[in-house]
């Protein structure tokens, strides 16, 4: 018996009320009304805002909420069930949130089923704030904000007990299903792209999906909670109506692994190319000078071949997620701004040499 909506039009007051009830934050007061909108760019799960009435004035009541609810696309919502992407958000926000000092929303509710198919999350809404546009890059000073933010999560993170868990780790079975279907995955990627990526940077692809195997293999050197889609879109700025710098949201993709992916990921993905040729080494210094202040000492030669690895995360996330999910127009603008970016920094930094030399390093040669 379905125990928690699912879709936007069946949220109910009472339901809306037991929750927040349950959250300690009515202090007493009445829901008497509710309106929702949607808001947000996911293909994995639809989010809506919901304005909130109430019966008198409470100072902890808030005027809104928002609402994260599965995907109405039955692919996105196969793909996100399979890799256990809703179960991860849910236990990101019950379980890891309140042990760390990332500014994500605060949490109201968070259910899920004992299938993975089926979840809803009830949290903070930190509007009025800027939602941040890979299509758009960003500036200097909000990438600056952002790659302080990475460090936060991964030095807090780093190592905690959770980071052992179950769900924070990758699955085997999946990983071999990826593997044998990321040579599919490109060769869609590649036709649907056709003439809008730059041949230099569809060899990147093409390389990468001749040694997937040994990219899903690969072991960051180091261990925290890392994000998994750190990029522009999953980055509210200026939340609060400017009150604060950023939040980060979809949590999705979170997994244990090396924050090198994440900062691979955010410079090669997240940014734009020209944004991230001219500030690349200033904000890899920024990353590890916060680190190494927050208790987990990295330099630049201690995380370079990670992070240049790190950032096919990146590619493979973009070819992937283009065969996977929804299509949409904006998100097939989103994929291919993945790509280049990604591949742009690839090929800057040879980033598939180093991938096959950590694996001569440290994988026996028949996954090479």
């Amino acid at each position: 018996m379905q125990m928690f909506p699912t879709r936007a039009e069946d949220i109910d007051r009472d339901w809306l009320q037991a929750r927040l009830d349950q959250a300690g934050v009515l202090d007493g007061a009445l829901i008497t009304g509710y309106t929702t909108t949607a808001i947000g760019t996911g293909q994995v799960g639809d989010t809506v805002r919901i304005a909130l009435e109430y019966d008198r004035p409470s100072p902890t009541a808030p005027a809104s909420i928002a609402a994260k609810l599965p995907s109405r696309d039955a692919t996105s919502r196969a793909t996100a069930a399979h890799f256990r992407l809703y179960l991860r958000e849910v236990n990101f926000y019950a379980r890891v949130a309140p042990l760390i000092p990332s500014r994500v929303p605060r949490m109201y509710a968070a259910l899920i089923d004992d299938a993975g198919c089926d979840f809803a999350l009830l949290f903070e809404d930190v509007g009025p704030a800027q939602v941040g546009n890979q299509l758009a890059s960003c500036s200097l000073m909000q990438a600056r904000a952002a790659v302080c933010e990475a460090a936060l999560l991964h030095a807090s993170t780093d190592g905690l007990p959770v980071l052992d868990e179950d769900w924070l780790q990758g699955d085997p079975d999946a990983r071999d299903w990826i593997i044998q279907a990321y040579p599919g995955a490109q060769a869609a990627f590649a036709e649907r792209f056709a003439g809008q990526i730059e041949p230099e940077y569809l060899e990147i692809c093409e390389q990468l999906a001749a040694h997937c195997a040994t990219w899903f293999h690969f072991t960051p050197a180091t261990r925290c909670i890392t994000h998994g889609d750190f990029r522009l879109d999953n980055i509210l700025f200026d939340i609060r109506g400017g009150a604060e710098p950023l939040a980060l949201v979809d949590w999705q993709t979170c997994v244990t692994g090396g924050g090198t992916s994440d900062l691979g990921y955010f410079l090669g993905t997240g940014i734009g190319t020209d944004l991230r040729r001219a500030h690349e080494d200033e904000l890899i210094d920024l990353y590890c000078a916060e680190m190494t202040r927050l208790g987990v000492p990295r330099t630049r030669e201690t995380i370079w071949e990670d992070y240049r690895i790190g950032a096919l995360s990146g590619l493979s996330t973009a070819v992937f997620s283009a065969a996977f999910v929804e299509r949409t127009e904006r998100g097939d603008a989103n994929f291919l701004s993945m790509a280049r970016g990604a591949c742009s920094l690839a090929l800057d930094h040879g980033s598939i040499g180093a991938l096959l030399n950590w694996a001569n390093n440290h994988l026996e040669t028949t996954l090479c």
